[in-house]
């Protein structure tokens, strides 16, 4: 297996990360030095890397914006700005308790770790750091996300039992399967979706295909973060005590 893929399993660093370290030297395997990319490991063989190399992963910051409608996840698009725009220091929440101070480089190769369509809003994760994006997007991505789906049924009513068990399980977008996922009435019109996997507009199309309207989406929390008193607009750091994953704690 290619090192760096390996890396990535074992949650030292992303592919780009542990590409990088590698060609500076900052990996070892069995205590050799390997630095030439696209060198391959066998699965026991033991990997560490250099101080240097966790020092510069622990100054990579995550940031937690509550997206407002109107703006896109990644980059402008239709004439609508990128929710990192609003990342600046003037909107920075004053309850941040991060004890991390704003630096423009914080903004330097940092990247939405999942999206929320224009006309959603809530917990919008970005980051510089691998680890965190494998773990919310990557393939094998096991992150619960929950979000508040008010909706309307087509020609009034309520929504028949049949439906809300469609909605839980044996749909499927684009001629694929969606993974099951816990859905609740909270009031007459609006619906608690957890789900662990991120299809474009997923929510949406499958409120559609039961004859729902979505008339408003917010995301309210990812793994164990959760979107909290965060107003609309504003943005916070990712606390050094608090894991997506409840396994990192």
């Amino acid at each position: 297996m290619r090192l760096s893929k390996r890396m990535s399993e074992l949650g030292l660093a992303s592919r780009r990360e542990a590409d990088e370290w590698i060609a500076k030297g900052w990996v070892r395997v069995d205590g050799r030095v390997v630095a030439e990319l696209g060198s391959r490991v066998l699965p026991g063989q033991r990997i560490t890397t250099d101080p240097r190399a966790r020092h510069q992963q622990a100054g990579r910051v995550t940031i937690l914006l509550n997206k407002p409608v109107g703006w896109v996840s990644g980059q402008a698009e239709d004439g609508h700005e990128p929710a990192i725009a609003l990342v600046r220091p003037q909107s920075q929440w004053r309850e941040d308790r991060s004890g991390i101070r704003f630096l423009p480089a914080h903004l330097r190769g940092i990247a939405p770790a999942g999206r929320l369509d224009i006309d959603s809003v809530g917990l919008l994760v970005f980051t510089q750091d691998g680890r965190v994006a494998r773990q919310l997007i990557g393939d094998d991505s096991d992150i619960d996300k929950e979000y508040l789906v008010r909706v309307e049924l087509e020609g009034g009513g309520r929504l028949a039992d049949d439906r809300l068990a469609l909605l839980r399980h044996g749909l499927e977008l684009d001629g694929v399967a969606l993974r099951p996922a816990s859905v609740e009435w909270i009031n007459d019109d609006q619906l608690r979706f957890v789900l662990r996997e991120g299809r474009k507009r997923q929510i949406r199309r499958m409120c559609e295909a039961v004859g729902l309207t979505v008339t408003g989406l917010k995301r309210v929390r990812i793994g164990q973060v959760l979107l909290g008193d965060l107003p609309a607009g504003q943005w916070r750091y990712l606390r050094p005590d608090e894991h997506f994953d409840a396994d990192s704690r």
